[in-house]
Parts: structure tokens; C-alpha cells; sequence
């Protein structure tokens, strides 16, 4: 098949990119705005026209979940109206599309894992963006599979994992939100499922990914400085009262991931094994 990856530098991306090398069965164009700008409707339906485009994974998205209450026109863009044209490029050729979803579609009110037919109801910029370009996909590319995720993290680019890692080489005292659950995603582990519904074959819907398990920020920092060795660096939980934000976050964003296990067959590893492998490549990397 040939298949277009969109956002190719991020986080995602990246991870897409280290698995095709061993899924060489498949001709993949990775792209990202320099190589395919995804808000040009026409640029896109020229692109998959072109190179005969069969499957589309679009890990491209505006992420910055605080920037986005003042940029909702580009965050609108980028994840309501991109999507849409992905969607409808594909869709025309017949074809498939994987695209990423979040946590934040909901408003993080449950206190029980929250499965793909519940109400969704976001109460952020990025949440609601998200949810338009959900459903933009689905009405427009009958063979997509919308997947949510949350907490994502790897090797490459910016996240919560390498961001605690310096704070607590930096810091003798860090304060950590321990009052919001959920479940870290090792964007590697991610990338895994993707190519396995790939290559067995898209089934229409959506679904949840994340690891397994449960923690807090809090509960997520403290692993993150013991796998590293870090012991200078005192962490205070604190209440997310504490720490205001422009965007408001889910307190509860557990996932349950039974749809997707059950539809390929997938074995997802607990959390805190796959921080220990990406912590492992990052202490290695330096």
C-alpha cells in the first residue's frame, strides 16, 4: 500500500517512521508542513492523486492545550478542518485513514474508564477541535478509525516525561498536580497499533489507546525520577487549584482499551514498563 504520514517530525511521527523500516511490505510518504501543508485543501487532493495515496495516518495537531484558548482559528484549522480535507481526499480514492484523537473530547467528570460510546463533552479549545475533526472524519471516509489517546510521551520532541527529567536534575523541590488520573501513552506503543490494525486491516470506528494501568501526575513524576536515578529532587503533590491553567484539563481521563485489544488482538504493556524502556533510550540517547 502507499501510505501518507502526516506530522511526520512529532512525536508520533517519529515513532511511525522507526516502525516502517520494519513493515517494508508498504511505500510510505512521510510529510510534514514543509513537504504537505494538510490546511490546503487542494495541495492535499493533489498529493493523494499524484502518489495514488490507498491509507492516511494523520499524527499532525495543534497540541498546545493552553496556547489553543487564544489560537482557536489555527487550532480549528489544524484539528477540525485538516482532518476534514485528509478525509475527503482519501474517501474519494476509496481508501482508509487512521486519525488521532484525546482524552480532552471528554470533560473528565467520570470516576469509571471511559469507553468509545460514552457522551463526549469537552470543555476546552483543543477538546472541542478535536471532537469537530472526530466527526468530520467519520462523515467524510467511511473506512476510518478515529483512535483517543492521552498522557503521550517519547523520545523525540517535548513532553511531560523529558520535561520532569530536567526539571528534577535542575530543581531541589518540584510541584506535581496529583489530583488528575489518567494513564501515560508511550507514543511507541501508539505507533505498534497503528500498524497493526494497518496491516490486518482498518475496521471502522473509534477507539481508545493508552497503556495500561492508572496513575497521577504526581504518581507518574515519581516514576520518572526513580527509573532515572534522580534522588535531589524533592516532589510536592499539589491540588490542580494550585496550579491554574488557561485550558481546563479532565480530572479523570482513564481510558478503556478493551475495543481495541479485543479488534487485533493486541497485548498493551502496563505503564510504568514502557517509561522504563523510553527512559532507558533517553539515559542511553545522552
Amino acid at each position: 500500500m502507499n501510505i501518507l504520514i502526516t506530522g511526520c517530525n512529532g512525536q508520533l511521527g517519529n515513532e511511525m517512521q522507526l516502525l516502517e523500516q520494519e513493515n517494508p511490505q508498504h511505500t510510505y510518504f512521510n510529510t510534514d508542513v514543509a513537504e504537505l501543508d494538510i490546511t490546503d485543501a487542494s495541495a492535499i487532493g493533489r498529493f493523494v492523486s499524484d502518489n495514488q495515496i490507498d491509507g492516511i495516518v494523520n499524527c499532525a495537531a495543534y497540541t498546545a492545550v493552553d496556547k489553543a484558548e487564544e489560537n482557536e482559528e489555527l487550532c480549528q484549522k489544524l484539528n477540525a478542518e485538516a482532518p476534514a480535507y485528509l478525509a475527503h481526499a482519501i474517501g474519494q480514492r476509496g481508501g482508509w485513514m487512521v486519525q488521532i484523537s484525546t482524552d480532552y473530547v471528554f470533560d473528565g467528570t467520570s470516576h469509571t474508564p471511559y469507553t468509545e460510546t460514552e457522551d463526549t463533552c469537552p470543555n476546552s479549545v483543543y477538546g472541542r477541535t478535536k471532537l469537530v475533526g472526530e466527526l468530520n472524519v467519520q462523515k467524510l471516509c467511511p473506512q476510518s478509525m478515529i483512535i483517543r489517546t492521552a498522557w503521550l510521551y517519547s523520545t523525540f520532541g517535548n513532553n511531560f516525561v523529558k520535561t520532569m527529567l530536567r526539571l528534577g536534575r535542575e530543581r531541589q523541590e518540584l510541584g506535581v498536580i496529583f489530583d488528575q488520573i489518567g494513564t501515560p501513552t508511550y507514543a511507541r506503543d501508539l505507533a505498534v497499533a497503528i500498524m497493526t490494525a494497518v496491516n490486518k486491516g482498518i475496521v471502522p470506528g473509534v477507539y481508545h489507546f493508552s497503556n495500561e494501568g492508572v496513575t497521577s501526575w504526581y504518581d507518574f513524576t515519581k516514576a520518572i525520577h526513580r527509573l532515572a536515578g534522580i534522588t535531589t529532587c524533592r516532589v510536592r503533590p499539589l491540588h490542580t487549584s494550585e496550579y491554574p491553567t488557561p485550558a481546563t484539563r479532565p480530572h479523570y481521563s482513564v481510558l478503556d482499551k478493551t475495543k481495541i485489544k479485543q479488534t487485533y488482538g493486541i497485548e498493551i504493556p502496563y505503564w510504568e514498563e514502557s517509561l522504563e524502556v523510553c527512559i532507558g533510550r533517553l539515559l542511553n540517547d545522552n
